[in-house]
């Protein structure tokens, strides 16, 4: 029982050093978001004078009320939310398609197609910007909606994602729904999307992180601001203030852009905190092939 008792701290030193890491880590990661949250609240003067300190007597919302007034904010909310939902749901119902097919199915070519796949994961994107540009000018469709959403609809890395997931379902399941007589869309429907709900979750939540901060192609493809998406808006933000006020200083750009950046910053943050669990299952279940 004695040396028992004197192996107890040693056990418990090495948990204790690194739940103290974690705990590190974790203020500096959420500090700056803390930080940029804070001051949005704070008089504009003050975040240059004083940018650590923080007076309650001092809260304000005339940083947002500034904002809402000089940049079309909310313009950029709607047309991420448009691209969002289409974009978003051709992701999640096109990849797990196309990799079901990877997965369960043997045709000539397969693995010659996949690793056609796999290598525009290692194009940079800044490659296929010019090629892309060019062919919505084709169509005309430069400036409209179906320039933001077609292009990269089906996501390579979520195919490779959900190739991995599906591959770890049971071919039992597949040729038992068969038996039964259900058709392969009706297995891929009621049989293999059940059990991949975690990786879906998963995917699914990456997919909304992706399409909401890309930058990129949309201030190419939308430079017009009736199309501009959040991040292109929150990009000219600095010259849409000090082009809509005249005499707006350093610190004016500066409250409002943390306050910009606030309003951006927190659909993401919920998303985040109510789906973490969804999420980490997800990443575990893209991880594994059992």
């Amino acid at each position: 029982m004695a040396a028992t008792i004197e192996r107890a701290p040693e056990r418990t030193r090495p948990r204790i050093g690194s739940h103290l890491f974690l705990m590190l880590l974790l203020v500096a990661f959420l500090f700056p978001v803390a930080w940029a949250l804070l001051s949005s609240f704070k008089p504009a003067d003050d975040i240059v004078r004083s940018p650590l300190a923080f007076d309650l007597s001092a809260f304000t919302l005339d940083n947002y009320t500034a904002m809402f007034q000089d940049v079309p904010i909310g313009q950029g909310f709607v047309n991420t939310a448009v691209v969002l939902l289409f974009k978003g749901a051709a992701t999640m119902f096109l990849a797990p398609l196309a990799a079901f097919a990877f997965a369960k199915y043997q045709w000539i070519g397969k693995n010659l197609v996949f690793g056609a796949v796999l290598v525009t994961l290692m194009l940079p994107t800044i490659v296929l910007i010019i090629p892309l540009l060019l062919e919505m000018k084709e169509l005309g469709w430069v400036n409209t909606y179906q320039a933001l959403i077609l292009p990269g609809a089906v996501d390579a890395f979520a195919i490779f994602w959900m190739r991995q997931v599906i591959s770890a379902v049971p071919d039992e399941l597949l040729d038992a729904a068969r038996v039964d007589g259900c058709g392969e869309f009706a297995i891929f429907w009621r049989v293999v999307v059940p059990v991949i709900r975690p990786g879906l979750a998963g995917l699914g939540v990456l997919t909304v992180m992706n399409i909401y901060n890309d930058f990129v192609w949309p201030v190419v493809a939308a430079s017009s601001e009736r199309m501009a998406t959040l991040q292109v808006v929150l990009s000219t933000l600095a010259q849409n203030i000090t082009g809509n006020r005249i005499g707006a200083d350093y610190a004016t750009v500066t409250g409002e852009l943390l306050a910009a950046s606030s309003v951006a910053l927190v659909p993401l943050l919920v998303l985040f905190i109510l789906l973490q669990r969804h999420f980490i299952n997800g990443i575990l279940a893209g991880s594994v092939k059992g």
